[in-house]
């Protein structure tokens, strides 16, 4: 049975790791099927530049390619890697890409390979995703690409894009998960000492920095008061009243300073807290939704697939299977009434 041949394409001013980490994944994959799966297809893994030339990435490390895309058979996954190179891509690159990716069973972009693979046309009409910096860049010049700049990856069909870097090894991760199961994309995360997979919808990084840091010491306060109490009662009134503003002066020097509205960083705060505590903790989501200020699981649930069009129990299912029976047990607890002391004669 012939292994899935994984083809990681390489060029001038490809990022070194979007091309090593899927390299890492899928040859550790390869070797777990060799040590514990007889009979099963593994991976080959292959890279190959324009011309079978070497190329230098853009840390300046030389990397000398197996093959030359013209003489590489057809992929069951192509990875196109990010990096510098993207700015201004080569044009027969380009064209390789809008000729021969579409044979591939799996398209796969990490980082600003996106840019590659809009330039072939080949994200027209699909959902994609890229480094959250380069993400307006993308809307702007692909307009027919619905950009999402939240997820770590992001799968339409048979094409999948991810962020920056690490994301490439969470998505490939997941793709050896789906190949394998679970069992060997877990023996490929501990050797490489990385989560199992961080799911595709988690964000890409925190709220506190996704916005601004106000320049006002009043308001840089407020917003660490935030951080740390999800939970309480954080409309515009009470958030003016603790920062000595009008609700109306509030909202509009909130938003000046930060980039953002405070109902929106409130929404973000919070949805980042109850993502934090479906991941670590076993606490039920009943629980959760009280802690983190929602009220109710199902106002929690409207935020989560709102944000992320994922529930909060698929959620912590994916990033933390291991609680699924714990959170369960502990939500029928929640729902439980409190027992009332028996009356004493």
């Amino acid at each position: 049975m012939p292994n899935r041949r994984v083809l990681i394409v390489l060029f001038e001013g490809v990022q070194s790791l979007d091309v090593t980490g899927p390299l890492e994944v899928f040859t550790g994959a390869d070797r777990y099927v060799a040590a514990n799966r007889s009979g099963v297809r593994g991976y080959e893994v292959v890279t190959a530049s324009l011309g079978g030339t070497p190329v230098r990435t853009s840390s300046g490390l030389r990397v000398a390619p197996d093959a030359d895309l013209a003489h590489v058979p057809v992929p069951h996954t192509l990875v196109v890697p990010g990096g510098d190179g993207t700015r201004v891509p080569h044009s027969a690159l380009v064209a390789w890409l809008r000729v021969h990716a579409h044979r591939a069973e799996r398209l796969v972009s990490v980082c600003t390979g996106a840019f590659l693979l809009a330039e072939a046309g080949l994200l027209d009409g699909r959902r994609a995703t890229t480094h959250w910096n380069h993400c307006a860049s993308l809307a702007a010049r692909f307009p027919r690409i619905r950009v999402d700049p939240d997820p770590i990856f992001v799968r339409d069909g048979r094409v999948t894009t991810s962020a920056g870097v690490t994301a490439g090894i969470d998505l490939s991760l997941a793709l050896v998960e789906e190949d394998l199961g679970r069992e060997a994309a877990l023996t490929v995360a501990r050797h490489l000492v990385v989560f199992l997979r961080r799911p595709g919808g988690q964000a890409q990084f925190s709220s506190q920095l996704q916005a601004q840091t106000a320049r006002r010491e009043p308001l840089r306060e407020l917003q660490g008061w935030i951080n740390d109490h999800p939970g309480a009662d954080l409309s515009v009134e009470a958030l003016a009243e603790r920062a000595g503003l009008s609700p109306r002066q509030f909202a509009r020097v909130f938003t000046a300073e930060t980039g953002v509205t405070p109902g929106r960083y409130v929404d973000r705060i919070r949805l980042e807290a109850a993502r934090r505590l479906l991941e670590d903790s076993t606490d039920g989501i009943a629980r959760i939704a009280r802690r983190c200020g929602y009220g109710t699981p199902e106002a929690m649930r409207r935020a989560f697939l709102r944000a992320l069009d994922v529930s909060p129990a698929e959620y912590r299912r994916r990033f933390h299977p291991s609680t699924t029976e714990t959170t369960e047990r502990s939500d029928r607890a929640d729902r439980r009434p409190a027992l009332r002391p028996a009356h004493r004669a």
